[in-house]
């Protein structure tokens, strides 16, 4: 019996007649509030933390989100975890893990303890990560799942607007330390788990999910956009906020107040971005987002030959999170090609190519920025072309046999 068996267990037609808070959806949206608590508030705080009371630079900033990166990597494993655990209860345990390291960050002020607290927290993100974009394609309807996805994402940008409000009005004002703001944090996203871990019954999904590793030729396509969407935004998440600190001085309050920002402005747009991929398809919101991108990273570059100032790269800063924004479009994209069976398995063979570059590109990346921070944003700039380029080749309609321009519909669903 699999952990988690003990529980009541519904179908999502049984589920129907539960309380709304006691839904799938419900529980989808609980945890899309409860992650970013604590890893919302852990990167706002990042980059001070590691230059004011670790002394990073470049380099050590660079290894710091390598190390983060390599249970990304590894998050095929959950393929071999769901054969024992629910999916269910393997994302909730990795949210619970997610909390307790978060909430032990400040302990840990080296570079070699850092590296050690960010692995437990990263193998909770990354796992939870996997298992939930598995739940969220299971659990919701495929004509409604652009906008239901764009809710989840404001759902999101909510719980890290609530984080970054409440730093920015505490964190001068009351003489805040690292270790309160992490505790509090880390603690409030396992509290939350822990409560949706005993409230919720365990939800069986209608299409039963194959236990082992799927790889398809029909979905190159989509394992493509995966691999170019993990190196390019590595290089933003690591790089970006970490500008502010190094070239700009932001300040904790400054850099939060900065993502707060940003975060209302997705709360705003994630919504409407839902109904636009819905409307004007998967391909045509792909290739409106890595146009954008490129030239946001264009940019970023010249902000290092022009010094356009502060502001132009906090303005670069939020246009470019908006753009992120589309790239639910690659998950409605795969939902539309997929055999249902082959959701929660690719989903995990997904993640970890998205992770293939992670793991070394922040490293390697970390030594071409103290030399030329202005290549580094060159480098993703050509990385968003490529991928401006490959969604070009999905079709106005992707379903199965339709994966790309080239697809010929197949005679059988399966390959």
């Amino acid at each position: 019996m699999a952990l988690g068996d003990t529980f009541n267990t519904l179908t999502l037609e049984q589920a129907k007649s539960l309380p709304r808070w006691r839904r799938p959806q419900a529980l989808l949206f609980l945890m899309a509030f409860a992650m970013p608590i604590a890893f919302a508030t852990w990167s706002a705080l990042l980059n001070n933390f590691v230059v004011e009371m670790a002394g990073f630079d470049g380099a050590d900033i660079g290894w710091l989100h390598t190390v983060r990166e390599i249970p990304g990597f590894l998050a095929i494993g959950v393929i071999a975890l769901i054969i024992f655990i629910r999916e269910q209860v393997l994302g909730l345990i990795s949210l619970m893990l997610l909390g307790v390291a978060t909430a032990m960050t400040a302990q840990f002020p080296s570079l070699g303890g850092l590296l050690f607290v960010t692995l437990l927290s990263s193998i909770g993100f990354h796992y939870y990560e996997t298992v939930n974009q598995s739940l969220q394609l299971q659990w919701i309807d495929k004509k409604k799942a652009p906008q239901t996805l764009g809710w989840l994402l404001s759902m999101g940008s909510a719980a890290t607007l609530v984080a970054y409000v409440l730093i920015v009005l505490t964190w001068r004002a009351y003489d805040l330390s690292y270790d309160l703001v992490y505790w509090l944090a880390g603690g409030t996203t396992a509290a939350i788990a822990v409560f949706a871990f005993l409230a919720y019954p365990q939800f069986e999904s209608p299409n039963p999910q194959t236990k082992k590793m799927v790889l398809r030729k029909r979905y190159w396509l989509y394992y493509a956009l995966q691999f170019m969407s993990g190196a390019r935004r590595q290089i933003f998440v690591v790089f970006a906020g970490f500008m502010m600190v190094e070239r700009y001085g932001y300040e904790v309050h400054q850099i939060t107040a900065l993502f707060m920002v940003t975060l209302l402005t997705n709360m705003i747009v994630a919504p409407l971005l839902g109904r636009a991929v819905s409307f004007f398809g998967e391909r045509a919101a792909l290739v409106f987002e890595y146009a954008g991108l490129t030239m946001v990273f264009i940019l970023y570059a010249g902000l290092y030959h022009f010094d356009w100032g502060p502001w132009m790269a906090a303005s670069l800063y939020v246009i470019n999170h908006i753009f992120f924004s589309l790239a639910l479009a690659i998950k409605t994209y795969f939902q539309k090609i997929a055999e249902p069976g082959d959701i929660a398995p690719t989903a995990a063979v997904a993640f970890t190519i998205n992770h293939i570059a992670a793991v070394f590109l922040p490293a390697a990346l970390g030594y071409l920025w103290l030399t030329s921070p202005m290549g580094v944003f060159v480098l993703a700039a050509c990385m968003a072309v490529v991928s401006l380029l490959l969604s070009l080749l999905i079709p106005r309609h992707p379903e199965a046999g339709q994966e790309t321009v080239f697809a010929r519909p197949l005679p059988t669903a399966a390959e």
